[in-house]
């Protein structure tokens, strides 16, 4: 079981390495930050086979039950990343869109003055009035 875990371990950090690429070379911004994100949860899950790990084997070496209270303390660490993770993806995807939306917004009012927007509703749908 020990042997199955390094492995695992080992194959989560060559997928780190080639989604690093994509955060370092990404052809577009949105693909870096995506690429950042998958880091992020590659390393939530690493931090928890890590924690099994020591516990599995501090209790092999000693030769008694494993007991979890050290994994909970890698569990604990993950989770925080896991919303630190979260919510700095969210809060610059929020900022890109609002970048994007202020240049899309300059460049309107460049070209033509401001229209007021078509309402959301049936009439839109349908072209206006009828």
């Amino acid at each position: 079981m020990y042997v199955a875990q390094v492995v695992t371990v080992l194959i989560i950090l060559i997928g780190v390495l080639v989604v690093l690429r994509n955060a370092i070379r990404g052809p577009t911004l949105m693909d870096r930050i995506l690429a950042v994100n998958v880091i992020g949860t590659k390393t939530i899950v690493l931090l928890c086979l890590v924690g099994f790990l020591q516990v599995e084997e501090t209790a092999h070496v000693a030769g008694v039950e494993p007991e979890f209270g050290r994994a909970a303390f890698f569990l604990d660490i993950a989770l925080a990343y896991a919303l630190i993770n979260f919510i700095a993806t969210i809060a610059i995807m929020r900022y890109l869109e609002g970048r994007a939306r202020r240049r899309l917004q300059e460049e309107r009012v460049g070209a033509a003055p401001d229209l007021p927007e078509r309402p959301a509703g049936p009439e839109a749908e349908e072209g206006g009035a009828a």
